[in-house]
């Protein structure tokens, strides 16, 4: 902090942010008397987002993350500014932060306004699910604004905290997934009566792949016992189609592609992502580029391909547990009273739809740019559009793999008496108390919600492992 106070009150250089001018302005000078007020003046400058607010997930995320890179010190912001933020985090003030206005660099800088704008009494927070202005809220928890100094509205917003909150959570729900999606599959071969043969660990030796081979490990272990498996050991079929055969090296892809994803995180969570940047060693405030956001909406835009796959083949061992053509004897749509009863086949029309919506929302964000500030940011990131894409991808695949995991269920009760692996009937088990079987038609899109939530939150992979133990 004494380096930006040097640079405020105790020299005539100009010091971006500290005393001069944002963005195009950076050539204007700002009166020593007049700092604080140009970082209030930021704030309400740079709160002009739209759209519907960011889940509360993210904007929590993103207050811890702030106030991690404030704790630093390489922002120059107060110890008391960095402790505002936590006591709102602590006592459940969300500020109000619209999810659409970042370009991505110089980092998300409309959400991170929003923000910080309860800080110093304005804008609007959430308090225990009531909105309210930025200074009842404070009010409300037993807290005071705070009177930005030097450079401080600056350092509560020029940084990637938004993008890397959508891309550490994202990930968290993307490694579930790619678990959950192998705990489907293994559901779908055995109802189709699929071979083991794909998954063994030999084939996957010959192309060593750690996501492949974890992968195929998955599903081996979550069949073993299975007496449905077993009954069709010497059957005639020489080999299965490319959504059964071929789901290690698809779910592998994924697995491997959420390695990059979770290095770049990794890295982001604890980086120093501000401008300008305190060298503390060298006694100077350093201008730099390291709030632009491109490292992460290539990662996000990774994460959402990744995931996007994960559902996409699942929706096409969907259509072969439901075309009675492809399902090797089990009922048209897994309804024994087909005609009169529909069964499963809107829900693959559902599963269809959310891919091809997937295929669109995966077109890459992080490959555009406009410039901005009159040409000064001249390029950007776009990384908040791919986190925001991202998560509609992630709640879409997570409905496609309830779907699945609901048609594998129905499917392999048709094979009783035979029963499961101990894994899959776990995993049917773990269904059937969200979903009872279809016998005549109702609505589904409870039970697809009530799956999917399960996919979500890791309640249906913590049954399926305690009884398997954790899955790779």
């Amino acid at each position: 902090r004494a380096v930006v106070e040097r640079a405020a009150h105790g020299t005539r250089e100009h010091t971006y942010g500290v005393n001069t001018g944002f963005g195009r302005f950076v050539s204007r000078s700002i009166p020593e008397e007049l700092t604080g007020e140009l970082q209030l003046r930021l704030l309400r400058s740079h709160a002009c987002g739209v759209g519907e607010p960011y889940p509360d997930e993210i904007v929590r995320a993103a207050m811890l993350l702030r106030a991690n890179t404030l704790a630093k010190g390489s922002s120059g912001a107060r110890v008391e500014t960095a402790e505002l933020l936590l006591e709102c985090l602590e006592r459940g003030l969300l500020p109000v932060v619209p999810s659409r206005g970042s370009v991505g660099a110089s980092g998300d800088l409309a959400p991170l306004a929003h923000l910080a704008l309860p800080l110093v009494g304005e804008g609007e927070a959430f308090v225990a699910g009531e909105r309210l202005p930025g200074a009842e809220a404070l009010a409300r928890v037993g807290l005071e604004p705070i009177r930005l100094e030097a450079k401080e509205g600056l350092s509560l917003i020029n940084g990637t905290q938004f993008m890397a909150a959508m891309a550490a959570l994202g990930l968290v729900r993307a490694r579930r997934l790619a678990r959950a999606a192998d705990v489907a599959c293994a559901l779908s071969v055995e109802a189709l009566q699929g071979s083991r043969t794909s998954f063994l660990p030999q084939i996957q030796a010959l192309r060593p792949l750690r996501g492949q081979a974890d992968a195929a490990a998955n599903v081996l272990r979550l069949l073993e016992g299975s007496a449905i498996i077993e009954a069709h050991r010497f059957c005639d079929k020489v080999q299965d189609a490319y959504s059964l055969r071929c789901a290690p090296q698809v779910h592998g892809a994924s697995r491997d592609l959420l390695d990059y994803v979770d290095y770049t995180v990794s890295v982001e969570l604890n980086a120093a992502t501000d401008n300008p940047l305190v060298l503390v060693d060298d006694d100077a405030l350093v201008s730099n580029g390291n709030f632009h956001g491109q490292p992460l909406a290539f990662a996000l835009d990774a994460l959402a391909m990744a995931v996007s796959e994960l559902a996409s083949i699942s929706e096409r061992r969907v259509e072969r547990l439901v075309n009675p053509n492809l399902s090797d004897g089990l009922p048209a749509f897994l309804t024994s009273a087909g005609g009169l009863n529909s069964g499963f086949m809107i829900a693959q029309y559902v599963a269809a739809s959310l891919v091809s919506e997937n295929k669109v929302l995966c077109h890459p964000a992080s490959v555009d740019s406009i410039p901005t500030s009159a040409g000064q940011e001249d390029h950007v990131s776009m990384g908040n559009a791919a986190g925001l894409k991202a998560w509609q991808v992630l709640a879409n695949c997570e409905r496609a793999l309830a779907i699945e995991l609901l048609a594998g269920a129905q499917a392999v009760e048709f094979h009783a008496p035979l029963e499961p692996g101990a894994g899959t009937r776990a995993a049917r088990a773990a269904v059937r108390e969200r979903s009872p079987r279809l016998r005549d038609d109702r609505s589904l899109a409870p039970d697809i919600e009530a799956v999917a939530a399960a996919i979500r939150d890791g309640s249906l992979l913590a049954a399926v492992e305690s009884e398997v133990g954790a899955l790779r």
